[in-house]
């Protein structure tokens, strides 16, 4: 996957626009961020709760990792090279789901 192939996902979805966060590029729902490039381009952020982090560092630790800067903080960092689009878009959309309202979740049928 390229970072043009997570922005399209992201940006998809409803009420999502491009913005920054902490500086870099990103995509936010609400203001709040759903995908931000890394600090180098070969990789992104991706909230996540504590819990998924650890399952995804567990089965895909090639894929998703942490450095110290982000071990304890919801969220994980992804490896674009090694990326699997089907189950990137599906983080995309449950990173967005936690911060879209209602009626944004509604429109895509997510109660």
């Amino acid at each position: 996957m390229t970072w043009d192939d997570v922005l399209a996902l992201a940006l998809a979805l409803p009420g999502a626009t491009r913005g920054t966060s902490y500086g870099r590029d990103a995509v936010l729902v609400r203001g709040k961020m759903v995908v931000v490039i890394g600090r180098a381009p070969d990789h992104f952020v991706l909230p996540a709760n504590l819990d998924e982090v650890d399952m995804l560092m567990a089965t895909d630790p090639d894929c998703f990792y942490q450095t110290p800067h982000y071990v304890g903080w919801p969220g994980v960092l992804v490896r674009l090279a090694c990326a699997d689009p089907e189950r990137i878009a599906m983080l995309v959309e449950r990173a967005w789901a936690g911060r879209a309202s209602a009626a944004q979740r509604k429109v895509r049928g997510i109660a």
